[in-house]
């Protein structure tokens, strides 16, 4: 992965503001030399917060930034004047970014809306100022109350794709060069495995000037989801797929078996895929007469709607762009 501008994991240490404390200044003025209490609040502690930003597509602006630090609440002043609030640190980053913190795995929340924001770290609450401790007892209370400390420690922040269609398939089925041919993205192809190391995002057009948003996954193998070949790192981003095209080539020794393999490895990852809309295209075609490919499709499976394709001669692309958007546009049966 070296030398990519595609980042989709980080660990950050965020560090949130201590609350300013509260003031115990007494009224002291020229005719009122004993007046009471005037000590205003302190501050609130600068928040961390993520913010959702269309314009970023990856987490490479935050490899390098190891720790984020807020500013800690101001004290607060005579004449019952509160503390400044301390300056919030905001991290813009990619919509589908999952937060979570590092040491306990629980999810802190999930960036999908461009300005949503989301506080990984609170500041500390202000303490109160002398003034709220008054009474008819003691009208000349000397204390206030300390700013709360603030919050810190080691949050993951990882990235998963939002696309429309996602590519599924073992490496080298043809997946980037699909795209290449019905997007203007431009993925590295060459034929020997894991030619692409990173998900390439495509925009695909449509009838009357409609579009969708394709992803080519980095290829799975069998034992994926126990990490083996590029492994988990990029079948979460298949999670945010509406709709999944599996990819096999029409020269496999059993595309059924093939079919079944790439579902198994889904399944054994998140069994919530399984629910997505499937697609299965046959590619490279174009090396197949239409007898051979008569003679193959009952060996096809039977639980999933089958399309032959080739993206270098055409053949069955446009029938595909409808299948897409109709299994993105219908519910799920």
């Amino acid at each position: 992965m070296a030398g990519t501008n595609f980042v989709d994991y980080v660990k950050i240490h965020c560090k949130s503001g201590n609350g300013g404390p509260g003031s115990t200044h007494m009224r002291r003025e020229k005719y009122i030399p004993k007046g009471g209490p005037d000590g205003g609040d302190g501050g609130r502690g600068g928040h961390v917060i993520a913010r959702g930003n269309a314009q970023f597509w990856t987490l490479l602006h935050l490899r390098y930034t190891k720790h984020i630090k807020a500013e800690h609440g101001a004290s607060g002043g005579k004449q019952q004047s509160s503390g400044a609030i301390g300056d919030d640190k905001i991290i813009d980053i990619p919509l589908g970014t999952v937060i979570r913190d590092a040491e306990t795995g629980l999810e802190i929340g999930e960036i999908t809306k461009d300005g949503q924001e989301i506080i990984i770290k609170k500041g500390g609450r202000g303490g109160q100022g002398n003034v709220h401790f008054k009474t008819a007892i003691n009208q000349a209370p000397t204390y206030a109350q300390p700013g709360e400390e603030l919050e810190e420690g080691w949050v993951i922040m990882e990235l998963k794709i939002m696309a429309d269609v996602g590519l599924v398939g073992f490496p080298s089925s043809g997946k980037s060069t699909l795209l290449s041919v019905v997007s203007a993205a431009k993925p590295e192809i060459a034929d020997y495995p894991f030619t692409t190391l990173k998900p390439n995002l495509g925009i695909v057009p449509y009838r009357d000037n409609k579009s969708f948003i394709m992803a080519d996954i980095p290829g799975i193998i069998e034992g994926a989801h126990e990490g083996k070949g590029l492994g988990l790192r990029f079948l979460r981003h298949i999670e945010r797929n509406s709709t999944l095209l599996f990819m096999v080539p029409i020269d496999t020794d059993d595309i059924d078996k093939e079919y079944r393999i790439l579902l198994n490895e889904l399944k054994q990852y998140n069994p919530e895929l399984l629910d997505k809309s499937r697609l299965l295209a046959i590619t490279k075609s174009d090396i197949f007469d239409d007898e051979m490919i008569t003679d193959l499709k009952p060996e096809l499976p039977t639980d999933i709607d089958t399309i032959f394709i080739s993206a270098i001669t055409n053949k069955g692309i446009s029938e595909l762009k409808d299948k897409l958007w109709n299994k993105m546009v219908e519910p799920i049966q």
